[in-house]
């Protein structure tokens, strides 16, 4: 009965195609070798990052998973340090030899060796089974990401109510202008009031 073995390392430029492919999903819209270079320059990156590590699972020697990891913080108005495990993947005919749980355990030890008490992970809401084994490793809900083309949102912003003015510091003005106008109307209204004797 031959053993396979599961080996961790950090990426490298030659696996940029395997990982295009692993990250399908995940990345932007494109032509393939657009994704093949993107992913050149986020291994690139995370070469000369400490705060970033991009790490790949072998199953005896080929490419079966990953994920990229990063310093940053909870969120840009909470500065609680987190190292963000972004996108663990393992391919389909991986899985279910550790392999996601390997790349979990590189998370924190990436959080450990920073000396970050906090570990966040981002999968796709659509997949139940990487939302499940987050859970099973504690990971709880914390926020919802929501993202849509900017068209897309101007259009339905468009259709939901009165179009705000373009020129939103001539628009203060008025409304400025306005109240000033009400305050001195309403004083001159006012009866004047008696001097208090002292």
């Amino acid at each position: 009965m031959s053993r396979t073995s599961v080996t961790l390392r950090c990426a490298e430029a030659p696996d940029a195609p395997a990982l295009a492919e692993l990250w399908s999903d995940a990345l932007r819209r494109g032509d393939y070798q657009d994704q093949v270079a993107d992913l050149e320059l986020v291994i690139k990156t995370a070469e000369e990052s400490p705060e970033q590590r991009l790490v790949v699972a072998d199953y005896d020697g080929v490419l079966a998973g990953a994920v990229c990891l990063r310093l940053a913080t909870l969120s840009p108005i909470n500065l609680e340090p987190v190292v963000q495990a972004i996108s663990p993947h393992v391919f389909p005919q991986y899985r279910r030899h550790g392999i996601g749980r390997l790349l979990m355990e590189s998370a924190v030890a990436f959080a450990e060796e920073l000396g970050v008490g906090h570990l966040g992970a981002a999968a796709s809401a659509g997949s139940r089974d990487a939302n499940r084994f987050m859970a099973r490793l504690a990971l709880g809900p914390h926020a919802m990401l929501r993202v849509a083309p900017v068209h897309a949102v101007r259009t339905k912003l468009t259709a939901q109510g009165p179009a705000l003015p373009t020129t939103s510091g001539r628009h203060l003005t008025r409304v400025l202008a306005a109240r000033r106008s009400m305050k001195r109307s309403q004083s001159a209204d006012s009866p004047p009031t008696a001097p208090s004797a002292s």
